[in-house]
């Protein structure tokens, strides 16, 4: 128990409770990663949760080091939602330009999506909406408490980050399942375009904030 205290605070379990929760509620993130998915499998979107988990890990080290200063620096999260939202719509026309593709259920392929392609279209969904930053930062203050240890904070940021990336491998793999893909069919331009719809109205939504200050 000695060994566990000195690794885990004693609040991990409602550490693990919140940002289950969070991860269970379908942000950009998640429609991004589904957009992507849907037509290009695991082997073309694995790259995409691996900087989704990046973005977030930046975050959490952010928060680790005490930046929670950015709540007053309005300018800067501002600055940072406005770009997050035009990203997002950008990717929300992508995705809707989709067209229909006849796939080849069961074949593996990588798809069009180059690796770094990938890699910097999670790590941007994920470092351009500030609302992480602060996501984590209050994870990290309020539940974790004031008596927290550097090395306590520093293994449940470890496991927050091996919780983002698993969690969106495991919805990567689950789409790119042969069955899954085959009840799909020919419907999958339409999954992209409703993740692509979503992206957009979520875009929009943040510039509405940011131009009314709310």
């Amino acid at each position: 128990m000695t060994t566990i205290a000195y690794w885990l605070p004693e609040a991990f379990p409602l550490l693990v409770l919140a940002h289950g929760v969070a991860l269970l509620s379908p942000g950009p993130d998640f429609f991004l990663l589904t957009g992507y998915a849907v037509r290009y499998r695991l082997k073309g979107s694995a790259l995409i949760c691996v900087g989704i988990a990046l973005g977030n890990a930046i975050y959490i080290a952010i928060a680790i080091v005490g930046w929670s200063g950015l709540r007053h620096y309005t300018w800067l999260f501002n600055t940072i939602e406005i770009v997050g939202a035009f990203y997002l719509i950008y990717l929300g026309i992508m995705l809707w330009r989709s067209k229909p593709r006849v796939l080849e259920i069961g074949i593996e392929d990588a798809g069009p999506v180059a690796p770094v392609k990938q890699l910097a279209l999670g790590l941007a969904s994920a470092l351009l909406n500030p609302k992480n930053a602060l996501f984590y930062m209050s994870l990290m203050t309020v539940i974790l408490g004031s008596q927290v240890t550097l090395v306590q904070q520093i293994s449940s940021g470890i496991w927050m980050f091996l919780a983002v990336l698993i969690w969106d491998l495991f919805v990567a793999a689950v789409i790119s399942l042969p069955l899954v893909q085959l009840r799909l069919g020919s419907s999958i331009h339409w999954i992209e375009r409703s993740a692509g719809a979503v992206l957009l109205m979520m875009g929009f939504w943040l510039i509405i904030q940011a131009a009314t200050g709310r």
